[in-house]
């Protein structure tokens, strides 16, 4: 989508503070974290919303919450996270591009 935020991410055309890519999904961390840790896990491949989702997204959904966890560890959260998933204007979704939030880790720093 060539208006969606994330894809242009994707595509490189707009920086961001890399987690972890692979050909499937990228992760990066949040430009306005609510936690001491926040990254975005998303697909590569634009899906607007949790709903739009069939059974064609099955396995890479299921990928993307197994790698939640590693990526978590990897961030410093051992101890636990928690991950969101907005769905529609009504769930509290901002960017309709289908994202998993991974936080922890208390609240963020200040910024001055």
């Amino acid at each position: 989508m060539s208006d969606c935020i994330f894809c242009k991410i994707v595509a490189g055309q707009i920086p961001s503070s890399k987690v972890y890519e692979n050909d499937e999904v990228l992760a990066f961390h949040d430009i306005h974290p609510f936690a001491r840790v926040h990254f975005l896990l998303i697909p590569k491949a634009h899906v607007a919303t949790l709903a739009d989702c069939t059974s064609v997204h099955e396995a890479l959904l299921g990928r993307m919450l197994l790698l939640a966890p590693r990526l978590a560890k990897e961030q410093g959260l051992e101890a636990g996270f928690k991950t969101l998933i907005n769905t529609g204007r009504g769930g509290g979704q901002e960017v309709f591009h289908v994202h998993i939030h991974v936080f922890g880790g208390g609240e963020p720093a200040k910024r001055s």
